[in-house]
């Protein structure tokens, strides 16, 4: 299954992240985000639906939450970026 990684820079971000997509009916998931996907070593990211990526992305600009980064899963489980 094909799904986003968005990057958040601390859980307490991740949570808020979260929170505003489930408040809209985004179904979103926090986890640690894997090697390799984020700069900083240990953070969090909102997992959702690849169906779901445009309408959270206008959620969490209209509530200034924009995100850092954002993954898409390749077919063999590494993760690519998606530039914004």
């Amino acid at each position: 299954m094909v799904y986003y990684l968005i990057v958040c820079r601390s859980l307490t971000y991740a949570q808020r992240t979260a929170a505003a997509l489930e408040r809209a009916g985004i179904s979103a998931y926090i986890q640690r985000s894997p090697k390799g996907v984020s700069s900083r070593g240990c953070s969090h990211s909102v997992k959702i639906s690849q169906r779901n990526l445009n309408n959270a992305l206008l959620v969490l600009r209209r509530v200034g939450l924009a995100p850092e980064q954002i993954y898409i899963t390749a077919g063999d489980g590494s993760y690519r970026e998606v530039s914004l």
